[in-house]
């Protein structure tokens, strides 16, 4: 099957989960929510002593799977009973999903400079070696699979190369090996936003319109035709369009959990990234979703060209463009169902539903 097949094979639509299991309930001994006290010695920072925080979710001895999301994501995917509060992306990991961590071990972590410790370039390298460093704390020798998306896929990648022997596939979802220069130059504006906001002594506002212009660049015009179609009214003088209000709460919500150095820092993590995907040996499924306008489809294609046989190029339709990941729950789950579950998977749903068993929830 050539590039062009795989493509248009990989557009159908996609399957449930095949020999689903009865999901079992998380007890408070069934979560591992902490930090381990590591050494790192970064790209470009030099060696730092850090505080790796991670949460470890599933039944002792079965099968790890990391999910990693965007650079605003954290340790925190879903609720558990040590952490009740809802995760970045909830929904996937509901009972009897693919990712249910009932039958499974999900691991996430908090990424390298998330707590704006760092004011210095953040390399994805950083973070896979610090994966690598935290894995052998735990006591974990090899992930069943690494599920990234957006930042989560570079670092997923990087890792790949750099600890090949740590993970047994890859699903990257919405990341590439490199940035593409129309992604790179909006991020370069959103930086000089929140610059703007410290010169003007208004640093909050600046990390806010920032965030905006990042909304802007993760959706799509098809998605705000449908949802802020509506005329522009006029406020105290001013012109106010249909999106403005959504635009200024999405601004808000981010600057409440999340600091300008961290997101700085990281946000040029992006854009140092860089991988030879010759040098990725590891069983990798590429995600694209047309639409994405920050990992285009023609980057995905390269990805998966330099890749050779080791790739798999799956493809989703979505309004959501490059956010697709966190909107469209059903559908990445089905897409994990299969890649991580059928054919050429590293899991087997079957086996796992002998080894484990617990209260039926």
């Amino acid at each position: 099957m050539n590039l062009a097949e795989r493509i248009v094979a990989s557009s159908q639509p996609l399957p449930r989960a095949a020999g689903a299991m009865r999901p079992v309930r998380i007890s408070d001994a069934q979560v591992r929510r902490g930090g381990v006290d590591a050494v790192l010695a970064t790209c470009h920072a030099g060696t730092r002593r850090l505080r790796l925080n991670y949460e470890l979710v599933g039944p002792e001895g079965a099968p790890v799977v990391f999910v990693a999301g965007g650079i605003s994501a954290s340790r925190h995917v879903a609720a558990n009973p040590l952490a009740p509060e809802s995760g970045w992306v909830q929904g996937l990991l509901d009972p009897g999903r693919t990712l249910d961590p009932s039958r499974l071990r999900v691991l996430a972590f908090d990424y390298v400079g998330a707590d704006g410790s760092i004011d210095a370039p953040i390399d994805t390298a950083d973070q896979a070696d610090a994966v690598a460093l935290l894995l052998d704390a735990l006591g974990i020798e090899s992930l069943a699979s690494w599920v990234g998306y957006s930042y989560g896929a570079l670092v997923g990648l990087q890792l790949a190369v750099r600890h090949p022997q740590r993970l047994r596939r890859l699903v990257a979802v919405s990341g590439a090996h490199k940035a593409h220069p129309y992604a790179a130059a909006w991020r370069a504006l959103q930086r000089k936003a929140v610059a703007l906001g410290r010169l003007q002594c208004a640093d909050a506002q600046g990390l806010s319109l920032a965030r905006q212009f990042a909304m802007l660049s993760y959706r799509t015009p098809e998605e705000f035709a449908e949802r802020f179609d509506a005329p522009p009214v006029i406020c105290n003088g001013q012109v106010r369009v249909a999106a403005e209000d959504y635009l200024d709460a999405a601004g808000a919500k981010f600057v409440a959990r999340v600091g300008e150095t961290a997101w700085l820092r990281l946000s040029e993590s992006i854009d140092l990234h860089q991988v030879d995907p010759a040098k990725v040996n590891v069983p990798t499924t590429v995600v694209a979703v047309e639409g994405d306008r920050l990992v285009p489809m023609a980057d995905a294609v390269a990805l998966i060209e330099g890749l050779g046989t080791r790739g798999r190029l799956r493809v989703l339709r979505s309004p959501y463009g490059h956010d697709a990941f966190l909107k469209e729950i059903d559908r990445v789950d089905a897409l994990l169902a299969t890649e991580l579950f059928g054919p050429g998977g590293q899991l087997t749903p079957g086996a796992h539903a002998r080894e484990f068993s617990g209260v039926v929830a």
